[in-house]
């Protein structure tokens, strides 16, 4: 059985690891910071959000996505 990828704990492990304050993500977004919470909560998210995610955070999660399916189909 393949293993879920939760993108959402995959961006709070990000941002906590840069130690970015997520009321400077929220304000990057352009949302309220409850918003980037549920984002965190989410195991999915779409493509245009997660590209600007990763453009803000300078960090390629499509590769992170891309390494797990490589891994679950080998």
């Amino acid at each position: 059985m393949d293993k879920e990828v939760h993108i959402g704990k995959l961006i709070k492990r990000q941002v906590e690891a840069n130690g970015i304050r997520v009321s400077w993500l929220a304000q990057q977004l352009g949302c309220h910071r409850n918003n980037v919470y549920v984002i965190y909560n989410r195991s999915w998210i779409d493509t245009k959000t997660l590209m600007s995610i990763c453009k803000i955070l300078h960090h390629d999660f499509f590769a992170d996505l891309s390494k797990q399916y490589q891994e679950d189909t080998t």
